[in-house]
């Protein structure tokens, strides 16, 4: 969504084949190099690095953390595809758990509108998110049903009377975690990309965790600011510079230390 309040989604265009290194994203993290909250970290190093062809610094991880970051930038190349069946599987899936009152009537149907998506048919709102987007939005449903479900159906606080719609908001913060971490470079070059490959390393499912977080953590957002439609933009930007703090916390080892996690309900 732009700051004119156009659409939700944000297209990224999802390459196959490129360089990492080409991506370019923005940061409002500053890097210290030696800082307490690098060292407290338990990462490879407390160097930081610049290539001359790169203004900006970049950080070196050990051999698991490189595995695990290539498997996730793996999974962030996928494009949704509406011909894969494994694609469709999934996004029945997400109904199923979405609504397993209401029997699904078609992969392009009027009844996706009632989770939020943009038109009858969601494969349309997935470019800009990719296949991991729909995996994230299913983690949410199957891991935290309860936190899930009252975001979908809006069952908490004061809502406006133009609320986000849920489907495509979860796009948008996959794409915004993405951006966030650095996660299309070679290595991050932001203290919170590095600081997230720790967890990663120890959790392989700490981005679809780190989805979930998020997500009731831009809902709290929203409520807290009384925000309507028209607002969204501003409350992820919110939610963002508030996720960053967190991941910064000298005390986190984990991503379930995050004080925005106690939000989930199972």
């Amino acid at each position: 969504m732009d700051d004119r309040g156009g659409s939700f989604v944000a297209v990224r265009r999802i390459s196959q084949g490129l360089e990492r290194g080409n991506a370019c994203h923005t940061t409002s993290a500053e890097v210290v190099a030696g800082s307490a909250a690098w060292l407290g970290r338990g990462l490879s190093c407390v160097c930081v690095q610049r290539r001359e062809s790169d203004a900006r610094p970049s950080f070196d991880l050990t051999p698991s953390q490189e595995e695990c970051l290539l498997r996730l930038q793996n999974r962030i190349d996928v494009a949704y595809d509406s011909l894969i069946l494994e694609h469709q599987e999934a996004l029945k899936a997400l109904w199923k758990v979405a609504f397993p009152e209401e029997q699904l009537r078609g992969l392009i149907s009027e009844q996706w509108k009632e989770m939020g998506w943009q038109g009858k048919d969601p494969s349309t709102d997935f470019r800009g998110g990719g296949f991991i987007s729909l995996e994230n939005l299913l983690y949410f449903a199957r891991n935290f049903p309860k936190s899930f479900q009252d975001l979908l159906r809006k069952q908490e606080g004061d809502r406006a009377i133009w609320e986000y719609p849920f489907a495509v908001a979860g796009v948008n913060i996959t794409f915004m975690l993405i951006q966030m971490l650095d996660l299309e470079a070679l290595k991050p070059r932001n203290l919170v990309g590095a600081t997230f490959l720790k967890f990663l390393a120890e959790n392989e499912s700490a981005f679809d965790l780190l989805y979930c977080i998020t997500f009731k953590l831009m809902d709290n957002q929203w409520l807290a600011m009384r925000a309507s439609y028209m607002d969204f933009n501003a409350v992820m930007k919110a939610t963002r510079r508030q996720l960053e703090e967190e991941l910064l916390q000298e005390d986190i080892t984990r991503l379930e230390d995050l004080p925005s996690y106690n939000l989930l309900s199972r």
